[in-house]
């Protein structure tokens, strides 16, 4: 009798919320006169948001946030009845709306970027939702003062915010466009700027012989406890996510958030993290060169030296794991065995990242053979460091980054997209909690089996570093060197079944 009392509540629940979304609808559609103009990812006009109630600042306005979260649980449902509404409704109402993230700096003004400007973050809050998304920006390192140097004359808003602007627009998994974000739109979403160029592991202030602060580990910290006061205190789900340097990020500070929550009080937030592209491998080079800056050093290298020139920390019990050789922690297989807070890992098989520090240039003549080689077993590589992750997304792709894409919801790996893939994980850890069985048709673990790079259909769209025209997945191979003939003699097999498999992606 409970278990049907609660599904009547649920049914009520999400009926009474399609009918209030349906009233906002028939309301915003009077006033709605042009829609906007079509496309994958229409991008609305923007106005200053309209006033909301606020009974510590006396306003008088009122207004009627949704609370969205009883039905969390439940977003199959939730979103098979209200989806097309809630689409109609975002670029009908466009006018009412704030898309954008906007800037606070710290209020812990000790916290700073590499060049002692204030670090910051970048929040839109979605008062209806108890979800929070921090997303941590990627842009590789710098570990020497030589290059340091040569990075702030290059890219200084990796290294100070004093250029950075007051508004940024959310793509991808930081959308607030259910089409562009089926299941996250509705969060509280954080854009976190990366200007520790210290894979957001420093905890060091800026002295004359480092000429810099490295405090990336303390930057993520410090945003954690000023959205405490700004309705983090109240989350459900806390996901921690990063892309390149940023996913490394998440990998090595995911459990030190959780620890710290824990220790404020606020032990019901389920801390999580979603590390996108920074699943590096120590692996050797194609061919050894001098170690002069990021792109031309072996991996383990640069993180040998830039964590002594950080003072860079490194989660306590990979630590203790490899007391003595610390950098072993910045590679993900080495670090997730330690990891207890859920990570859900996302990988390119042929991560352009990668191949760059490991010597593999794919612009201009096509590849030996050597290298050829070398690519495949990249691929292998990656997949067995993978294969004892239990929630991840690896498709056999030449990429770097996808998950603030917007063609992240596009790629596929055995007919699962990414967003679902993560929807299936949040049901998942959630089913646990309440002891259920896992939901079937719902796969968290997907890796593609094919060898090749972009063997994948749905992998983004490659195209010629000269022409600027598109490549199918054929004349990608053959521009790499890939000889067909050679390849299916390999595998015991017909040229032009070979070809058909390609062209298909199997």
């Amino acid at each position: 009798m409970r278990i049907w009392r609660k599904d009547v509540t649920k049914m009520t629940l999400i009926r009474v919320v399609s009918s209030v979304l349906l009233l906002v609808l028939m309301q915003s559609g009077a006033l709605c006169a042009r829609r906007f103009r079509g496309g994958r990812n229409p991008q609305p006009r923007r106005s200053p948001p309209p006033p909301t109630y606020r009974a510590d600042r006396g306003d008088t306005t009122e207004s009627f946030p949704l609370d969205f979260t009883a039905v969390e649980e439940n977003m199959d449902n939730f979103m098979t009845q209200v989806k097309n509404l809630a689409q109609s409704l975002y670029p009908c109402s466009a006018q009412k709306l704030d898309y954008d993230m906007r800037l606070n700096f710290l209020e812990n003004t000790s916290v700073t970027c590499n060049d002692g400007s204030p670090a910051g973050y970048y929040l839109k809050e979605s008062r209806g939702s108890r979800r929070w998304l921090i997303f941590l920006e990627g842009g590789w390192y710098c570990f020497n003062k030589e290059n340091c140097d040569s990075r702030y004359e290059t890219m200084r808003r990796l290294m100070s915010s004093s250029k950075w602007p007051q508004t940024k627009t959310g793509t991808g998994i930081l959308s607030p466009l259910p089409e562009e974000n089926p299941h996250w739109w509705n969060a509280n979403m954080v854009f976190v700027p990366y200007c520790s160029s210290d894979v957001w592991s420093g905890a060091t202030a800026k002295t004359d012989q480092s000429g810099y602060a490295f405090m990336g580990s303390l930057i993520i910290q410090e945003v954690v406890k000023d959205l405490l006061k700004k309705g983090l205190e109240n989350a459900k789900v806390l996901l921690l996510a990063g892309s390149s340097a940023g996913g490394t990020g998440v990998l090595l500070n995911v459990d030190r958030v959780a620890e710290m929550l824990e220790g404020l009080g606020h032990t019901a937030i389920q801390v999580r993290g979603l590390s996108d592209s920074g699943w590096f491998l120590d692996n050797k080079q194609y061919h050894c060169t001098d170690c002069v800056d990021t792109a031309s050093c072996a991996p383990t290298e640069t993180i040998k030296r830039g964590i002594k020139y950080w003072g860079g920390m490194v989660p306590e019990r990979c630590k203790q794991a490899h007391e003595g050789e610390e950098w072993n922690c910045f590679f993900g297989y080495r670090v997730f065995p330690s990891i207890k807070s859920p990570v859900f890992v996302v990988q390119w098989l042929f991560d352009e990242a990668q191949l760059t520090v490991d010597n593999i240039q794919l612009t201009g003549q096509p590849v030996q053979e050597g290298q050829w080689r070398y690519i495949q077993n990249l691929g292998t590589e990656l997949r067995n460091t993978l294969k004892d992750v239990p929630a991840m997304f690896a498709p056999a792709c030449l990429s770097h980054e996808v998950i603030t894409r917007n063609y992240w919801i596009d790629v596929q790996v055995k007919g699962t997209s990414l967003p679902r893939a993560l929807h299936c994980w949040d049901r998942s850890l959630n089913d646990n909690r309440n002891n259920k069985a896992p939901p079937k048709g719902c796969p968290v673990h997907l890796i593609d089996s094919c060898p090749w790079p972009h063997c994948n259909p749905t992998c983004p769209t490659i195209r010629d570093q000269f022409t600027g025209q598109e490549m199918n997945v054929i004349q990608f191979l053959m521009h790499m060197g890939f000889d067909v003939q050679k390849m299916a003699q390999q595998q015991g097999m017909d040229p032009s079944k070979l070809l058909g498999m390609l062209s298909s992606g199997s």
